[in-house]
């Protein structure tokens, strides 16, 4: 009995946690509700109608495709957000690309989230964020096999600042080459 109102009171926790306004304008509003598997499909279809997202994919393509794969590069994020942007589609891919290419080649994603929140929820969404490469990874080519995805939520920032810049650089998948 003791496990079944403790749980219930974690799931009112989280539910309250997540029902926060959200502080900045986002290309697609996701409700933290939602089931990450729907938003994915629906956030790529309304950011791949923008117009400047055909120019932003074309100039991230060619930093990515060299001959190595990069040590470090990072996907970022708006607030609140776990599908993978429109100006970053074309990095994530052209690193699919090179892991189809090169089957010894590995790779760690790690999600990150700003500090804003509770621990648990940025680590959830620091997870949902690394699935979501993940998968556009997985139909760029790579097999699952190449890639293992981990979450760090807000524990490890890049920028240690409490304004908007500071969050928006840790809100991010970082590729860690294996």
């Amino acid at each position: 009995m003791k496990k079944l109102i403790l749980g219930l009171v974690l799931a009112n926790l989280l539910v309250a946690c997540a029902s926060e306004p959200i502080e900045e304008e986002t290309q697609a509003p996701t409700a933290a509700t939602e089931p990450a598997a729907t938003e994915p499909a629906a956030a790529p279809a309304e950011t791949a109608t923008a117009a400047p997202a055909p120019e932003a994919t074309e100039a991230a393509a060619p930093v990515v495709e060299a001959a190595a794969m990069p040590t470090e590069t990072s996907v970022h994020f708006p607030f609140d957000v776990d599908a993978v942007q429109a100006e970053d589609r074309a990095t994530v891919q052209a690193l699919g690309k090179y892991l189809s290419e090169n089957r010894a080649s590995k790779v760690r994603l790690e999600g990150n989230a700003d500090e804003r929140g509770s621990s648990e929820y940025n680590l959830a969404l620091g997870q949902r964020r690394a699935n979501n490469v993940k998968k556009l990874l997985v139909l760029s080519g790579a097999a699952e096999s190449q890639v293992t995805t981990v979450s760090y939520g807000e524990e490890k920032p890049r920028a240690t600042g409490h304004d908007e810049a500071s969050w928006a650089e840790n809100r991010r998948v970082d590729f860690v080459a294996k």
